[in-house]
């Protein structure tokens, strides 16, 4: 690594084979990332109509972790192949930027989310009060937040450079052992980019799960636990644990090579470590639109909906035009039944109406109708703040899920 008049060399540190490996990591991710990304973002589109303030955030961290796979990517692959930084200074210093910016975006972006979702389930009587204006004002915030922290090295607040393992540009960790100023930049990105999201993320998941722990002990007071309650109870678990998990494992381990880094020597931190910690943290931006596509009800809905409406349409295509009146897709009077997708509170959800061209007739349903409009309904009294209300079994479940996202 070196200068040699106007050109900025950057060379690699590791060995062509990792290079290689990285960059075919590289490609992967990039894929993954902006398929489910993409997704997420097309699936907020079609229920923009109905998208919850909490929601905001999500589609946010979309669009945050769309912008790194896109400024970042591919600029890291051609490199990592080429065993070199193939570009100039000025490119390393945008490259550095816009990973800091989306990276901290994300980061920000998910603990502002873990305190909307505590607010909501274990303080409802202000997070009843959590409108659309509140989403805008934090999600504003959350990019002010990530734009301080990208901005001062540009203004001489810390200093982007190389990676140690030398395709990719960040912050420069060498800098701190040379100038006070990025010496308290490096403390200041530790503190309130890692230790505080870490802290609010995990205890804010873990008031959550005590709550829902408690909920659902009073339920089962009154209520059998094979029900839709426990389905609940148990995608909460599921979306919190995952939240954590794939928070810490991306972002951790970047955090403590970094700081091995500046407030040691950093001639003693091998370059693969960087480089294996640095595919880690862009792998965030791969496993926050599954954990929300795969844990969050609302979101698998209407993916649900738009992948059978496509496979309908498709099958349509295919069938001949004559299987119109032996019970096909094409029947008018079957688009109803098509359209529909039964998901609710975390059950499976049942697509076989339009998993094949030829739909099936209804087979009793005035029958099904007629039990389900007669059968007795248990209710319960739920309490919420000074006040309570009768609420559904049947309905217990979708109020959780609204309080919680």
């Amino acid at each position: 690594m070196g200068n040699a008049s106007e050109t900025f060399l950057l060379v690699s540190r590791i060995s062509k084979e990792h290079d290689f490996l990285m960059g075919t990591i590289y490609i992967i991710f990039g894929v993954l990332s902006m398929a489910g990304n993409g997704i997420l973002l097309f699936v907020a589109y079609r229920k923009k109509s109905s998208l919850k303030p909490a929601e905001f955030f999500v589609v946010n961290l979309a669009i945050s972790d769309l912008g790194m796979t896109m400024s970042l990517f591919p600029l890291a692959i051609p490199s990592a192949f080429t065993h070199m930084w193939l570009f100039n200074k000025t490119t390393c210093y945008v490259y550095a930027f816009c990973g800091v910016l989306f990276g901290l975006c994300s980061l920000t972006n998910l603990t502002v989310l873990s305190s909307v979702c505590w607010l909501k389930v274990c303080c409802p009587n202000y997070g009843n009060k959590f409108s659309f204006c509140h989403a805008c004002l934090l999600v504003a915030g959350v990019w002010c937040y990530a734009v301080v922290f990208a901005v001062g090295p540009l203004s001489g607040w810390g200093e982007y450079g190389a990676e140690p393992y030398g395709t990719a540009c960040c912050i420069n960790w060498d800098a701190p052992s040379q100038d006070a100023a990025a010496m308290s930049y490096i403390v200041c990105l530790f503190f309130f980019c890692y230790i505080v999201p870490c802290s609010v993320i995990f205890l804010s998941y873990t008031f959550i799960l005590l709550t829902v722990r408690g909920s659902r002990q009073a339920v089962q007071q009154h209520v059998s636990p094979q029900n839709k309650i426990t389905n609940a109870h148990t995608l909460i678990v599921k979306l919190s644990v995952a939240v954590c998990i794939g928070f810490l494992t991306a972002w951790s381990p970047y955090a403590i090579v970094s700081m091995w880094a500046a407030f040691g020597d950093p001639t003693e931190v091998p370059p693969m470590a960087f480089a294996l910690a640095a595919i880690f943290a862009k792998s965030s931006t791969l496993y926050n639109p599954i954990v929300y596509l795969v844990f969050k009800p609302n979101f698998r809905k209407f993916l649900c909906r738009d992948v059978a409406l496509c496979r309908r349409t498709v099958c349509g295509c295919l069938c001949p035009r004559g299987a119109a009146h032996k019970g096909t897709c094409g029947r008018p009077h079957h688009n109803d039944e098509c359209n529909s997708t039964k998901l609710s509170n975390g059950l499976p959800e049942s697509h076989g109406a339009c998993r094949h061209c030829p739909c099936p007739k209804r087979v009793s349903g005035a029958a099904e109708n007629f039990s389900q409009n007669n059968s007795p309904q248990q209710t319960f009294r739920v309490l919420k703040g000074s006040t309570d209300h009768e609420v559904a079994v049947s309905q217990l479940s979708n109020e959780m899920q609204s309080d919680f996202l």
